[in-house]
């Protein structure tokens, strides 16, 4: 808003409204009027009189100082220069002083005849079409038909230029004589000012009755939505009209506010050359035009060449309003649309998102991210450099206290120095000061969480591979945001609310999201897989009993036991919750892995995949307590990352293994192609019925062949092929990635045009794999499906993202207060399906809700669970 100079602002208000503004008030706001487009002066680069930068209208460049330097300093405060006309005050005002430029001929406001609903259009019931032909002068309209109502001519027809001409012919001469407000003189006009004259003729109160009137008694469905439509129009203004004055007349502007010259600024580049804000060339554009037309009426030009000028001019404002409005929007040199004062609102880049809700923060810094695989859960690495400028207040506050240095100014110097009593301070003051580190976008709560900062050398931010996860991150060059929490309470907040060992679940689903992953899967997975002893390839120390796990781990230091053997060995196994000592079989490798999990949970036998992992750290958690968790969730990364290392697996061509029955199963299948297509041109079958067979016949042949594959691969070395161990651990890759490797990569979907439903299937399918190599066709054939797959991807995000940003903005509103509102109404859940697969189970759906009515068994008929209980996950299974 603009600042009078007597308005005091108040600093709370209940409410704020937004109306038309009338030209008395744009006047009221304005400290001048703008007649010149000119800027600056190019010699003294001083603002030139009466331009866009004036410093009488604006008020002055330097603090306390008028344009011609008559008068300098705080004391002539106040003082309006004689000789320049610059009142002497603080330069900021520069930044809340408005001015107006008075056009010569009114034009409507883009906002109110090109946005949908139409508003002009709505009040005086013409389509844009129409209304566009008045405001750009094409066409004459009717506003007072006077006399010549006789002939025919009616209020708010359209005339064509001859057509005018014509009537003022047939008119008495005294008709240019009377008064506009006399009933029997004739007027039409084209333009901004026939639209204002219209708009002020119009009678609210009267035009809402009949409006109302018509919407009750019409009859057909279209007509009265658009009496609907014009009555909200009217009746916005009729309800605005009793909280303040709003005219529709004043949709139509005479006068144009010129925004404060430092909110669209003119800054000196090196070269002479200067950076200005779009908004400049938009205003300069106006004010061109005006001043042209003014001339043009001064001397009497010829009606073509005015009209002309005055349909520039309303596209001249329509620009400076809203350019994107607009087929022809204005452009620069480099062909790219000017931002107009719409454009600079509205939107991502606009200012209430970008500048309102989106601000930069002090204390924060960004860098790339490396992993740390030596880190601890709860803690990241800071790089050296970035520490001591995030903590620098923290840092001079301690070179003071310990009287280093006496003044915060050589203090400063210690710091942007590095001396080595830096590094001691800091180590010092990082004890117990958590850093949040945030990757966009942040999706979820977890996109920020907190972590105990250690020095680092370099530049990038050091980040636990555990918490990748969480934050969607991988070391491919992803960059990460910290922010330092300043206050104590920020700080405690951050260290029991949001430090990452704090944060092991995923609030979406209450499955723990700090699982081990890619080699620390493979590591785990390869330790405790059982290996038994052939001719080929005998394993040391097979069917060896000992008498505890210490035993176990000495024999395999002094490499008398194979990792993979399969041994006998007394454990503390857990049963019926008691934990009992007793001898079982397992292997060397789970009895290394069981030395880190915690005594409560017992003996993990088992061979560890992604998901054995995230259930076991589920279990261990609702066991031991965080605090437990992380050490063990430590322990694992690190034994995982040695194991893999120690394995020494790596994905090798000759174990990608393609099954010998392949050639077989494709004869088969071209020998049952061959015959469907002989019943087709026999005529015994359909053409449909011929695609749908011979695609069932490659579907049938292709899961054959992967089932093939996937049973010679598990047997293959006893399942220690490294593709399968990668596979079936988890850790990367699925059963589709393989088949395409080594068996067939199968039917491709046909290009389709964008919207059609449902892609067809090509009948051809691609015999190859990646392994064989495809052939020229196949390589075409799959080239379409790769290229959908990534714009598709594409896509998907960006409609992810407005719809979230839609659903936020629908539950804004909702605040949850209370655990239990106490509500007598519920919700029928049943699993999700689509077709006949489950896509979510009646486990994971129900799990942690509440029930509204006692639960029983649908067969013994015992009472399962009360009403208003919660749902744990042993009443869920």
């Amino acid at each position: 808003m603009a600042f009078r100079k007597d308005s005091k602002i108040p600093s709370s208000f209940n409410k704020i409204t937004i109306s038309l503004a009338s030209p008395e008030s744009i006047l009221d706001r304005s400290h001048g009027e703008v007649l010149k487009p000119e800027t600056i002066n190019y010699r003294t680069y001083k603002p030139e009189r009466d331009g866009l930068f004036c410093e009488r209208i604006f008020g002055p460049v330097k603090d306390y100082e008028c344009h011609c330097g008559k008068y300098k300093r705080i004391r002539y405060k106040g003082i309006v220069c004689d000789r320049c006309g610059v009142e002497v005050t603080e330069k900021k005002v520069r930044r809340e002083r408005m001015g107006h430029i008075e056009l010569v001929v009114p034009v409507v406001h883009i906002w109110y005849f090109r946005s949908l609903p139409n508003k002009v259009g709505a009040m005086l019931g013409l389509q844009t079409k129409k209304l566009e032909m008045i405001i750009y002068y094409e066409r004459y309209v009717v506003i007072n038909p006077g006399i010549k109502e006789k002939d025919g001519i009616n209020y708010m027809d359209f005339l064509t230029e001859e057509e005018y001409f014509d009537i003022l012919e047939t008119l008495p001469p005294e008709n240019q004589y009377l008064d506009d407000d006399d009933p029997d003189k004739f007027i039409a006009k084209m333009g901004a000012e026939a639209v204002r004259d219209l708009l002020a003729r119009l009678d609210l109160d009267r035009i809402s009755y009949e409006l109302r009137h018509k919407a009750n008694t019409e009859t057909s469905q279209q007509r009265k939505a658009d009496a609907l439509k014009r009555l909200q129009v009217f009746e916005a203004f009729r309800d605005a009209r009793k909280r303040t004055d709003n005219r529709p007349e004043w949709m139509v502007v005479k006068i144009i506010p010129v925004i404060p010259p430092e909110l669209r600024p003119l800054v000196p580049l090196d070269g002479g050359r200067f950076a200005t804000s779009d908004l400049n060339d938009l205003y300069r554009r106006v004010i061109i035009r005006n001043n042209r037309l003014k001339r043009l009426i001064e001397i009497k030009a010829p009606d073509v060449i005015m009209r002309n000028e005055k349909r520039m001019l309303q596209e001249a404002v329509d620009s400076l309003f809203d350019n994107s409005r607009k087929s022809s929007a204005v452009k620069t040199d480099s062909n790219r649309p000017l931002k107009s004062l719409s454009d600079s609102l509205k939107g991502k880049q606009g200012r209430f998102r970008q500048n309102l809700l989106g601000k930069r923060v002090d204390y924060s810094g960004r860098s790339v991210i490396v992993v740390g695989p030596e880190l601890q859960l709860n803690e990241c690495g800071l790089p050296k450099d970035m520490a001591a400028e995030l903590f620098k207040p923290f840092i001079i506050r301690k070179l003071l206290e310990r009287g280093i240095v006496k003044t915060v100014k050589s203090a400063k110097k210690i710091v942007e120095r590095k001396d080595s009593v830096v590094w001691d301070i800091l180590e010092n003051i990082l004890k117990g000061h958590p850093v949040l580190l945030n990757r966009a976008p942040t999706l979820h709560r977890l996109g920020i969480q907190a972590f105990q900062p250690k020095l680092v050398e370099g530049k990038a931010i050091q980040l636990h591979p555990l918490v990748c996860t969480a934050f969607n991150a991988d070391f491919d060059g992803d960059q990460m945001a910290v922010h330092v929490p300043l206050g104590n309470a920020a700080i405690l907040e951050a260290q029991i609310l949001m430090l990452a060992s704090h944060n092991i679940l995923n609030p979406a689903n209450g499955a723990p999201i700090t699982v081990p992953s890619q080699d620390m899967v493979l590591g785990l997975y390869y330790i405790t897989k059982a290996r038994k002893s052939t001719k080929d390839h005998p394993v040391p120390g097979e069917g060896m009993h000992f008498y505890s796990s210490e035993e176990v781990i000495i024999a395999y230091n002094e490499k008398r036991i194979n990792l993979h053997a399969i041994i006998n060995v007394k454990v503390d196994v857990k049963e019926e919750g008691q934990i009992v000592n007793k001898m079982i079989e397992t292997t060397v490798g789970r009895v290394i892995f069981n030395e880190f999990v915690p005594r409560k949970y017992g003996f993990i036998n088992q061979l560890l995949t992604k998901k054995a992992l995230r259930d076991i750290i589920g279990e261990v958690l609702k066991e031991t307590g965080t605090a437990v968790t992380s050490q063990f969730l430590d322990d694992i990364k690190n034994l995982g990352f040695h194991m893999a290392f120690k394995g020494g697996l790596s994905f090798n061509l000759g174990n990608v293994i393609i099954p010998e029955i392949k050639p077989q199963l494709i004869e088969e299948a071209n020998t049952e192609v061959d015959e469907v297509l002989n019943n087709y041109n026999m005529g015994f079958i359909t053409n449909n019925e011929r695609y749908n067979q011979i695609i069932d016949i490659w579907t049938h042949t292709n899961s054959h062949l992967t089932n093939t594959l996937m049973q010679e691969l598990s047997k293959n070395d006893q399942g220690f092929n490294p593709v399968y161990m990668m596979l079936d651990s988890g850790a990367r890759g699925s059963k589709e990635q393989i088949r395409q490797l080594s068996g067939m990569r199968g039917l491709m979907a046909k290009p389709q045009k964008s919207g059609a439903t449902g892609g067809e299937i090509i009948e051809n399918p691609i015999l190859s794999n990646f392994k064989e190599g495809l052939t020229v066709l196949e390589y075409f054939i799959s080239t379409h499906g790769a290229r959908k797959g990534l714009a598709d991807t594409a896509l998907k995000t960006a409609d992810a993202g407005y719809l979230t940003r839609r659903l936020v903005d629908v539950a804004q509103d909702v605040v949850i207060n209370i655990e239990d509102c106490g509500t007598l109404r519920g919700l029928t859940i049943t699993a999700l399906k689509k077709g006949e697969d489950v896509v979510e189970t009646l486990y994971d759906r129900i799990l942690g809700r509440v029930t509204l009515h006692d639960i029983y068994h649908p067969l013994t008929n015992e009472m399962i669970i009360g009403a208003g209980e919660e749902i744990n996950e042993t009443t869920a299974s």
